[in-house]
């Protein structure tokens, strides 16, 4: 008797705490993944404001290669910085984070993937986070993660704590 007493007690406390981790969870979690992301794109975003224009030096897949090096360089920098504080308040997310996405397939490609990718081990060994200098490998992993995290934010939006809530309830 004092078994199923337990059992029960055990069920009825596991199921409270799911229930509250269910409540939450269109709220905490994508408002963690949002200012993470955004902690991320923003320090980017304001290394390219504070830096040196190195975008000359690359070669940009089409249509991007049809931009001056400056203006991708404004673009890269003005997404990843007003991307970020987008982010933070949850406001246009899933623009910002279409916009965010798209910069980090053309990272990718541009900058990450291995320099002569003739094989599936090549492209596996791009899947890390350092780029050893001069090794060809590349260093594709962080983006990826990056925009695999962006993914949840651009199809469910930014949740329940975000700018965006509040404007389709005063709109609706």
């Amino acid at each position: 008797m004092l078994n199923n007493q337990l059992l029960l007690t055990g069920y009825n406390l596991y199921k409270t705490v799911i229930n509250y981790f269910i409540a939450i969870s269109d709220s905490i979690p994508p408002l963690l993944v949002r200012l993470f992301l955004a902690w991320e794109f923003g320090e980017a975003g304001f290394e390219k404001l504070h830096g040196t224009n190195w975008f000359a030096d690359l070669d940009f897949p089409f249509p991007f290669n049809l931009l001056p090096p400056d203006i991708s360089w404004g673009i890269a920098t003005f997404f990843e910085i007003v991307g970020a504080f987008a982010l933070v308040f949850g406001f246009a997310t899933r623009f910002f984070t279409l916009s965010l996405m798209i910069l980090t397939v053309v990272a990718i490609v541009t900058v990450h993937l291995p320099e002569n990718l003739t094989s599936l081990n090549e492209l596996l060994n791009g899947y890390r986070f350092i780029d050893e200098e001069g090794d060809g490998f590349g260093n594709y992993k962080l983006p990826l993660i990056y925009l695999v995290m962006l993914l949840p934010l651009f199809f469910g939006g930014a949740g329940k704590l975000s700018i965006d809530r509040l404007i389709k309830y005063k709109i609706n």
